[in-house]
């Protein structure tokens, strides 16, 4: 069995190095409201779980602005990539080509983000305001009115602020032999589960937000949303998913999760067909891990002891599981390490793939990372429903 695994990692360290051919292209012309554009479409993709992308790249018109509203990194990078998984469901990646979101721009975004006025204070907004700007204004905010009362604690507890972000998705089909149209688009909506003020005397406060009360704001953006943007050239006709996603907590070592989809049909003004999205993550080792998944919680902390027997010099081995109706899906483990030779790379990484083929099952898909201070010096993969796994060795 050793042999047959060190032939195996042999031949995926060599294949490693060879690239696809991306040469292979498909010629199309684009529409696009009232002109036609010359683009490209790959016909490499990197996997079935994966969309192409129409070239030449276009950034979406509010690129920037999913950075500076969410929590951190992580819900970043789960609420983009979870809304192309989503997307899979209403837009296969066999007949749809990926393109950052072109409607919904910045001002637009940062508009509906705004909190609602009342109309008292929208005509003190408009008495402020130079005039020639005045009938540029809209009161279009989708987070609650500022109407309570009181301290600045009262007011925040009483209309916190729900939505952090909006994101557009847009998923071209082929419309002839060598034609793209817009297919269809899909909202991300980004929940807070914490909503965080400041008191006048500088004191960073939070209010946490109940779950329920989170769901019901969302739905109602999305139907207010929904029925705007059919009003936008482009978009009066087209399919349109909306999800929800719920941002964790800034102290989070876990991204948030997507809570609920709906679709809005072909020029629908709201959404309706909404299903719940049973998904979570769990750090290992954590107390919340081994409350709800105590068998995972096992095999993990089985697989992080062995590793310390073996190799004294770790930090940490940390993993990141993503859960899906109650069953983990997949999991990737980080394990920062000093090393001293090449040789001691290669022992070290035939010995964790060994393990996680021991520890993990194959119905899930598994990511091992291993660094040093110098940086990544090995990955292993294995996709789920994989024998064995890929393994890479970085060459410096």
């Amino acid at each position: 069995m050793k042999k047959i695994f060190l032939l195996s990692l042999m031949v995926m360290l060599i294949t490693s190095a060879c690239a696809p051919n991306f040469s292979d292209e498909e010629e199309i012309v684009q529409q696009t409201e009232d002109k036609n554009e010359k683009a490209v479409i790959p016909k490499y993709s990197i996997s079935d779980e994966y969309y192409r992308t129409i070239l030449p790249f276009k950034p979406g018109v509010a690129r920037g602005l999913v950075a500076a509203n969410m929590n951190n990194r992580l819900d970043v990078q789960e609420f983009e990539t979870g809304l192309m998984r989503l997307a899979q469901e209403d837009f296969s990646p066999d007949k749809y080509v990926f393109q950052e979101g072109q409607y919904l721009e910045k001002e637009t975004i940062r508009s509906w983000l705004s909190r609602k006025l009342t109309d008292q204070q929208f005509n003190e907004l408009k008495e402020k305001t130079d005039k020639k700007e005045r009938d540029s204004l809209k009161n279009d905010g989708l987070n609650p009115a500022d109407t309570e009362q009181g301290d600045l604690k009262t007011r925040n507890e009483k209309s916190p602020i729900y939505l952090a972000h909006i994101t557009e998705q847009d998923y071209l089909i082929q419309d002839g032999d060598e034609k793209v149209v817009l297919g269809g688009v899909v909202i991300g909506l980004a929940m807070n589960s914490v909503h965080y003020y400041t008191q006048e005397d500088g004191y960073a406060r939070e209010v946490k937000l109940e779950d329920a009360k989170i769901e019901e704001q969302g739905k109602q953006m999305a139907n207010m949303i929904v029925e705007r943007m059919r009003k936008k050239k482009g978009l009066e006709n087209v399919p349109i998913t909306v999800a929800l996603f719920k941002q964790n907590p800034k102290s989070s070592l876990t991204p948030g999760n997507f809570i609920a989809v709906g679709n809005a049909g072909k020029g629908k003004t709201s959404v309706g067909g909404w299903s719940k999205v049973d998904e979570q993550y769990y750090l290992f080792p954590s107390a919340d891990a081994e409350k709800d998944h105590r068998d995972d919680a096992m095999k993990f902390n089985e697989f992080k002891a062995q590793i310390e027997d073996y190799f004294p010099n770790f930090t940490s081995v940390v993993g990141k599981g993503h859960y899906k109706d109650g069953q983990l899906q997949r999991i990737s483990i980080d394990i920062p390490i000093q090393f001293y030779g090449k040789g001691e790379i290669v022992g070290f990484t035939q010995y964790v793939a060994g393990l996680m083929l021991d520890h993990f099952p194959k119905y899930m898909e598994t990511t091992i990372s291993i660094n040093s201070v110098s940086g990544p010096e090995a990955i292993i993969v294995r996709k789920a429903d994989q024998e064995q796994p890929f393994v890479h060795i970085y060459e410096k």
